[in-house]
């Protein structure tokens, strides 16, 4: 292609000032995208290449994985999520569906996801297990009412999503399957090119047995990752268990109450005290909605130098009622807190606190449920809040308090923590980027969406279900979070837009427009994917540009193209080498090879 006639470049030479992270700096300073409003773009001649190499790699590998592409609708009958129960939770407050009504007042979502409808669609085709095992997948834009949209396509509230569904008759054809996908997910990503690590993690809204994320390592990632040094455990922050680091014991404290005022933070109470964060129990309140629209509030507690993992305690919540928590916010308002408590000091609760605090005429389910994490639950002595202003209070254990608490596991794990008691391994963290999500979801959609299967026996059974999602244009973001310079992107061969860029300096001279012309040919009818800059502009332009855009190979015509040789540059390596015209194409399928090599 020539960029004068079919691809213009559109780079930028300042950076926008939206852009966070060098990532989206890049895509929107080289032209690769277009923001359209927040959170939404248009992907450029250029990013639309990048798209389909990435696409066309994931159709190959999933191909020869026996799974079927197809297309489903991204309008979806507000009827199939709520029979799955997740239309409140998706719609209702902070979810990310948008949805909306036609003209006759039905409901509808731009879809974010397919479990539901590709469920309805398998239940009314499948009646036999001599159908199974069966995975289709697509490739399509997605739709998500981000609160924050940011950092350009790695959160944004359109994207483009590769989506898979696969079924079976048992369990463990299930399990066999879900270990297949992730192997299949560890071809893909490497041959796209990317160092990628796959980490525990949890379900979320999707919802399931198990989970595993694909994470690409990097400063500007949004999730941390947790991992020892062996490779023996890794895990995203919502998912990671440890143990927390040894408390400092309570000395034998003489006084039962401790005066403490305007003192709410633990900092100050341990400043003032004498006192050790770990020797402090602290409360945090939290307001669970059910989809039946029951709202229960939580008392969670746990030891002071520790935070509380919201996901783990969603998760407890919804597994110990055996409900459909549909959301859980952590309550500081002191609006609502007048208006449905009484008698409740913020910043001074223990967790002794009674259930009269909650008033009557308040929506809210009249007993507090009480959660301690483990690192609370097994300390000797400590002090917490002493449910009066300015004063904290010295405890004896959980077992003195005359409360029934439920014991888990809701703390978040920390790098330097140990995996066990067995294990002498620490974990370290990272920053990561998550490209790719796998689901053991078992028989949730099944059962609630009746799509069954008739067994050997003759017998109707829940098709068990998995689920498997990559993030098409966040790969192509978080490549360039792992390939780039001061000077611009360094795309892996394999998902770049072009292999080779040529750059003739200055088109008038006569021998530098015929050896330009005849290496493109040269390259054309050897099936190369090659991009002539074939502008009227300055060299430097076009250098910066090269540069910027990050085609791998670089093909630069100038003054001694008179003796038939040109500069033949190689952007990941830096290097740059003369040579003749009549070598220039076997050293590039040599280097080309090697590159290719080395990134799959």
């Amino acid at each position: 292609m020539r960029v004068t006639t079919s691809f213009p470049l559109g780079t930028l030479r300042d950076t926008p000032s939206e852009a966070e992270i060098i990532s989206h700096q890049l895509l929107l300073k080289g032209g690769y995208i277009r923001r359209v409003n927040s959170g939404i773009y248009a992907y450029m001649p250029i990013m639309l290449r990048v798209i389909e190499k990435i696409s066309t790699i994931i159709e190959k590998e999933l191909n020869n994985k026996d799974c079927s592409k197809l297309l489903l609708p991204q309008l979806h009958p507000a009827e199939l999520w709520k029979r799955s129960e997740r239309w409140e939770g998706y719609t209702a407050g902070e979810g990310i569906m948008f949805n909306l009504k036609d003209r006759q007042g039905k409901e509808f979502g731009l879809a974010p996801t397919h479990e539901e409808v590709i469920t309805s669609i398998v239940s009314e085709i499948i009646n036999s297990y001599k159908q199974l095992p069966l995975c289709f997948y697509q490739i399509q834009t997605k739709f998500r009412d981000e609160i924050r949209p940011r950092f350009g396509l790695m959160r944004s509230r359109e994207f483009i999503m590769k989506d898979g569904y696969s079924f079976h008759s048992s369990k463990e054809d299930l399990s066999s399957f879900y270990e297949k996908m992730g192997k299949a997910y560890e071809n893909i990503f490497k041959n796209c090119g990317l160092e990628t690590v796959g980490v525990d993690a949890d379900s979320g809204a999707i919802g399931g047995a198990a989970s595993k994320e694909f994470m690409v390592t990097a400063d500007a990632g949004e999730d941390s990752i947790l991992f020892t040094e062996s490779g023996s455990y890794a895990a995203n922050i919502e998912k990671a268990v440890s143990l927390p680091t040894k408390e400092i014991p309570l000395k034998n404290h003489q006084d039962e109450w401790l005066e403490t005022p305007n003192q709410k933070s633990i900092v100050d109470i341990c400043q003032k005290n004498n006192l050790d964060a770990s020797q402090i129990v602290k409360v945090v309140i939290f307001l669970a909605k059910f989809e039946d629209k029951t709202e229960v509030p939580i008392l969670a507690c746990i030891r002071g130098d520790q935070c509380i993992n919201e996901v783990k305690l969603f998760n407890f919540i919804n597994k110990q009622y055996d409900s459909n928590l549909i959301h859980l916010k952590i309550v500081e308002d002191n609006a609502i807190i007048e208006k449905n408590l009484t008698n409740f000091p913020l910043g001074y609760i223990g967790p002794d606190i009674h259930d009269e605090t909650i008033k009557n005429d308040s929506n809210w389910d009249k007993s507090w449920i009480r959660i301690a994490d483990y690192s609370a639950s097994t300390l000797s002595s400590f002090v917490s809040g002493g449910n009066k202003v300015n004063f904290h209070k010295v405890f004896q254990t959980f077992s003195f308090i005359d409360k029934k608490f439920l014991i888990s596991d809701i703390r978040n794990a920390k790098k330097g923590d140990f995996i066990n008691i067995e294990s002498n391994e620490k974990l370290k963290e990272k920053r990561g980027i998550e490209i790719g999500h796998i689901f053991q979801l078992g028989q949730k959609y099944s059962e609630k969406l009746n799509a069954k299967f008739s067994d050997k026996d003759g017998k109707l059974k829940n098709l068990w279900m998995g689920c498997y999602g990559i993030g098409v244009t966040r790969i192509a973001q978080a490549a360039i979070e792992q390939n780039h310079d001061e000077n611009g992107i360094i795309w892996p061969i394999q998902i770049s837009p072009f292999e080779v860029l040529i750059i003739p300096t200055n088109l008038k001279d006569p021998n530098q427009k015929r050896l330009t012309e005849e290496i493109y040919k040269e390259f054309k009818n050897k099936q190369i994917d090659v991009l002539l800059d074939d502008r009227d502009d300055r060299a430097g332009v076009k250098f910066k540009d090269a540069d910027l855009i990050g085609i791998p190979f670089q093909i630069i015509i100038g003054r001694d193209s008179i003796n038939e040789e040109v500069e033949f540059l190689c952007r990941f390596s830096k290097s740059k080498i003369k040579i003749t015209s009549k070598n220039l194409l076997e050293k590039f399928i040599s280097e080309s090879k090697v590159m290719y090599n080395k990134n799959s």
